[in-house]
């Protein structure tokens, strides 16, 4: 009985952590890139397991892939290796698509006669790079990140639950180095579908953080929850014991 009326206690209690839950700095969003001011997010690819690399190279046969299909494709390995029969393994993690190309050809270049200035073209398809979208969402997780995420798409395809508290959205850029800040500001994603406010639809990096927080009456139904779905399996577990003697 103490435990119960202790609740309204605890939903306060809910309702003022939450109060200073929300860090968020509007200065923050100048960190961000609007999507009509960059062309890409990416400058550089950086190849990392588990990407799929295809190598093209149509005059080289060991290259063709499978039925004469254009270039072939392989898995990085989680030792950041790609491997040929004739060519043996190559290091490609940690490289661009162009330092690899250039690995490959200096290594055909004993067996082929190669022509042109660019005889190898690597394409990647992104496996290894990823946003994350967190909370009251029916699709959360890590996503793919492919070079022109925005909020507004990640959080549309994320899909906001009922539950969801749409106005304090918050775009989280992690601090990457000690000593650095995390760049945090909010975004009312309602009134960005609603009224088209777009603003704040900025461009995502990788590994850059969406969080749709529940409502406030949402938050404190979950924490109520938590707290008396233990008690209730509590007392069903004592009836039991009392029963048994």
């Amino acid at each position: 009985m103490s435990t119960i009326k202790s609740l309204p206690g605890v939903a306060l209690a809910a309702l003022l952590a939450l109060s200073g839950c929300f860090s968020a700095n509007p200065a923050d969003i100048e960190a961000f890139a609007r999507p009509w001011q960059a062309d890409v997010a990416m400058q550089e690819y950086i190849l990392q397991p588990p990407d799929e690399v295809t190598v093209v190279a149509s005059n080289i046969a060991e290259l063709r892939g499978v039925s004469n299909q254009v270039g072939q494709s392989q898995v990085v390995r989680p030792d950041g290796m790609i491997s040929f029969e004739n060519i043996g393994e190559v290091q490609v993690a940690g490289k661009t698509p162009r330092q690899v190309a250039q690995l490959i050809a200096e290594k055909l270049s004993t067996l082929y006669r190669l022509q042109g200035e660019y005889p190898i073209d690597i394409r990647v398809t992104n496996m290894s790079k990823y946003y994350y979208v967190i909370g009251m969402v029916y699709n959360p997780g890590l996503k793919i990140f492919s070079g022109r995420e925005s909020t507004l798409s990640a959080i549309s395809r994320a899909v906001p639950t009922n539950l969801a508290w749409e106005e304090m959205v918050q775009v989280i850029r992690p601090a990457q180095q000690e000593g650095q800040v995390p760049k945090v500001f909010k975004l009312d994603f309602k009134k960005m579908t609603q009224h088209g406010v777009a603003y704040n639809d900025v461009l995502l990096q990788e590994g850059d953080v969406v969080y749709v927080p529940p409502t406030i009456l949402a938050s404190i139904g979950l924490t109520l929850q938590e707290i008396v779905g233990p008690v209730l399996q509590g007392g069903r577990a004592v009836q039991i014991v009392g029963t048994t003697e």
